[in-house]
């Protein structure tokens, strides 16, 4: 036997070396006689081992230093490995095929592979089983943080050294080793999978379906094949691709070449430090590739890149009596305007503003909201402070045709103000075929009548007819409009009551600038058929026309604008004149005064009207106790009644 070549500087280093030292050395206790000191009996060696007697009078912790497996150690010599966070499980086989001098050459494998690794709690988590014919965890994944403690664990592992069960090593993987109780972090964090199967033989169990069922729950398998091991089973248990996933080497000696290229797969190229991956939240680096994950509180999109926020009221079990808001910390109920959140943060409660404060109301307080507002009985409307309120034109009878001036002056968008100012008129008014009935003529170079006096009943309905006008354009023919009003608009066809109904015809004119015709015969005419005539002006309007146009006296029949905007102030006093100061009831038949049977009628009340007030003392009976004059007759007529009024 050949001993060893001389030590050159460095050359101890070599693995070749080594290799040549190891075999030399197992087939030197044979040479030597076992009684014989190691160093004392180096001269009873043969010529051949001569070249040795230096090298046997070394420490004991020297040779045993040169012993170990140099190719193994020394491939992990350089920087660590930094990779973002994984779980790694070695699956170790400890079957009675594999010797001990093998299943040695196989805990250095791992010792030196840890050595290249950044392991931590949040980086890389390992974890180490063995099996033979049955499965042992080593160590968990989360047993140990630190390096020294899974080193230490794994020199101190005892080989089984029974069957191959393979499949009960992947299925034990599958279901415990990778398990969140055994210290893997959970799907949702989206930590790779990764178990290394190292196995010499062919397995004893099936291993296609169970590494099929472990593939397909995320676990990313690499197959490492010693010796004898079988290809085809390799093939059926490693992840895809296969070829990046299926290493086959012919002994234990040259694992350490499944070890290199197991370390250039984790330690490839920081994809996520160039700054190209795109995530929005964050990225995390995986062997060869990266992945995005989102801040807690959201998910990943489909485009696995952008976070969307979790939207914890979608799942539907919220019970919120009114809204459901998506914290990070899951649903909160949250109440509407104007509400407040009950105890069981659930059901919410309308907050009453009426309640403790002095809200001014003349009738009625509403809580709306975070205010309130003022109601006012029936028949009676709101005043302009918001608190009061008065009686309106409710109990008034009116026909009113409004004439809109539609001329190119006004301008779209001020149209729209008229039109709504038109609305507003049109809320203080009881609109019903027997209340107030309200027709709308626009006029520019022609007349057109938007809707007559007999269309439609009821506020809510002239008000949408008056937003559907479309605005005209063009001239100012005001004098034209007049005529139109006087023939067509306040004729019974048309829509208005027969004059023996006495119900009062009002004509409101609104316009913005000089009419473009003569207005006086038709303003007058107006007049003489007992319209009431209101004019309204705007910003360049003829205070001349405006006068002409309207009845008399006219500070309570003409009402003028500066601007469009600022016309709103006119409402008032348009109310104050147009409602009747003394309408007929609401509830009153509109008969003819002059028929017989309705005088006779009239008398009737007339009577028994006065008979109340005499027996109230308001009135005193001529010849009663209190009266001056003579004795009157024992039942008076109407006419021998007079009024006192009491001092």
């Amino acid at each position: 036997m050949r001993p060893p070549p001389p030590l050159a500087p460095a050359a101890w280093q070599s693995p070749a070396w080594a290799r040549c030292l190891r075999r030399y050395l197992v087939q030197l206790p044979g040479r030597l006689r076992p009684s014989a000191p190691l160093c004392g009996r180096a001269s009873e060696l043969s010529g051949r081992l001569s070249a040795m007697r230096g090298l046997l009078c070394w420490p004991l912790p020297v040779l045993l230093f040169l012993l170990q497996p140099w190719e193994t150690l020394s491939q992990f010599a350089g920087p660590r490995c930094r990779t973002g966070p994984l779980d790694l499980v070695f699956v170790i086989d400890s079957s009675r095929s594999v010797r001990p001098f093998e299943f040695e050459t196989m805990r250095q494998f791992l010792v030196g592979l840890l050595r290249g690794l950044d392991v931590g709690p949040n980086a890389t988590r390992v974890g180490v089983i063995q099996y033979s014919s049955q499965v042992q965890s080593v160590f968990p994944l989360g047993a140990f943080s630190r390096r020294e403690d899974m080193e230490r664990a794994i020199r101190a592992l005892v080989p089984l050294a029974q069957g191959t069960m393979t499949g009960l090593a992947i299925q034990y993987a599958m279901n415990v080793a990778f398990s969140v109780a055994e210290g893997a972090r959970p799907p949702e964090a989206r930590v790779p999978r990764i178990a290394v199967i190292v196995t010499d033989g062919r397995p004893q169990d099936r291993v296609a379906e169970v590494a099929a069922q472990a593939r397909a729950r995320g676990i990313e398998i690499y197959a490492v094949g010693v010796q004898r091991a079988d290809v085809g089973s390799l093939r059926a248990m490693a992840s895809p691709p296969l070829d990046e996933h299926v290493f086959l080497v012919e002994s234990f000696n040259l694992i350490q070449e499944f070890g290199q290229q197991f370390r250039g797969r984790l330690c490839g190229k920081d994809l996520c430090a160039e700054g190209r991956h795109g995530c929005q939240h964050q990225c995390v680096s995986t062997p060869g590739t990266f992945r995005c994950a989102c801040n807690p509180g959201y998910q990943l999109a489909e485009d696995n890149k952008s976070c969307l926020a979790i939207d914890h009221c979608g799942f539907g079990n919220h019970s919120c009596q009114h809204e459901c808001v998506s914290t990070f910390g899951g649903p909160r109920c949250r109440c509407r305007e104007g509400h407040d959140l009950l105890p069981d943060g659930r059901s919410c409660q309308a907050r009453d503003l009426c309640n403790g404060v002095d809200h001014g109301c003349e009738f009625q307080c509403v809580s709306e909201g975070l205010s309130y507002r003022c109601l006012c009985p029936e028949g009676q409307q709101l005043q302009a402070d918001g608190k009061s309120c008065n009686r309106g034109c409710r109990e008034g009878h009116v026909d009113l045709v409004l004439l809109v001036d539609g001329s190119k002056s006004v301008r779209p968008q001020n149209f729209e103000l008229v039109k709504r100012f038109v609305n507003q008129i049109v809320d203080f008014l009881d609109v019903s075929p027997e209340g107030t009935r309200v027709g709308l003529v626009q006029f520019s170079s022609r007349v057109r009548t938007e809707f007559p006096l007999g269309r439609y009943g009821t506020a809510a309905e002239v008000k949408q007819a008056v937003l559907a006008v479309e605005y005209m354009e063009r001239g100012t023919m005001t004098g034209l409009a007049l005529r139109h009003m006087v023939e067509h608009s306040f004729s019974e066809a048309q829509g208005a009551r027969p004059r023996a109904l006495n119900v009062p015809r009002v004509g409101l004119v609104f316009t913005d600038g000089r009419s473009q015709d003569d207005i006086s015969v038709w303003a007058r005419r107006a007049k003489e058929e007992g319209i009431v005539m209101y004019a309204v002006g705007v910003g360049k309007a003829v205070e001349e026309e405006l006068r002409q146009i309207a009845s008399e006296p006219a500070e309570l029949h003409v009402s003028y604008s500066p601007d469009f905007g600022t016309m709103t102030h006119l409402l008032e006093n348009l109310r104050g004149s147009i409602c009747p100061e003394e309408g007929i009831g609401a509830g009153t038949e509109l008969r003819n005064l002059c028929e017989c049977e309705s005088l006779v009628e009239f008398q009737g009340r007339t009577l028994g009207a006065l008979e109340k007030l005499t027996q109230n003392h308001i009135l005193l009976r001529v010849g009663g106790p209190g009266w001056r004059g003579g004795v009157g007759p024992p039942r008076p007529s109407a006419a021998s009644l007079t009024a006192h009024w009491p001092s």
